[in-house]
């Protein structure tokens, strides 16, 4: 099997204390339906826990949704943690309620990119796919 032909494998996680999974699952769909491996965690996940599945799992990247307000701690959190770890390589993006003047932040703090609420679905399935080129 070439390089091309092994789907991209995604973790997608709800992390913290957020209950609202709709739009996540939506997006894990669009990911399944477009050729990838998806891993979805299910509802009120940790960092380390997503964390410790990402690597179990061996993914090439975590899409966190987060509409809980704690996008700042734990995005990082979650970077930080696969650092520590020794997993860099994995490319985190993510979603949810994040104010403008958040996204430069968690950006710099290596976050890949973020969606807001409304994004096309063939806009992150299209961001998804050009990590295999990107990387």
């Amino acid at each position: 099997m070439t390089v091309a032909t092994v789907p991209l494998r995604i973790l997608i996680g709800k992390v913290g204390l957020d209950g609202h999974d709709r739009g996540v699952k939506l997006i894990a769909r669009a990911l399944r339906d477009a050729g990838m491996e998806v891993i979805y965690t299910g509802l009120h996940q940790s960092p380390e826990q997503i964390v410790n599945t990402a690597i179990q799992e061996d993914v090439d990247a975590i899409g966190l949704s987060i509409l809980s307000g704690a996008h700042n701690t734990l995005f990082r959190r979650v970077l930080e943690l696969l650092s520590e770890q020794g997993a860099e390589d994995i490319v985190v993006f993510g979603g949810g309620i994040i104010p403008n003047e958040d996204v430069p932040a968690l950006k710099e703090a290596g976050v890949k990119a973020l969606f807001g609420p409304g994004t096309p679905l063939d806009d992150i399935v299209r961001f998804v796919k050009e990590l295999r080129t990107s990387r």
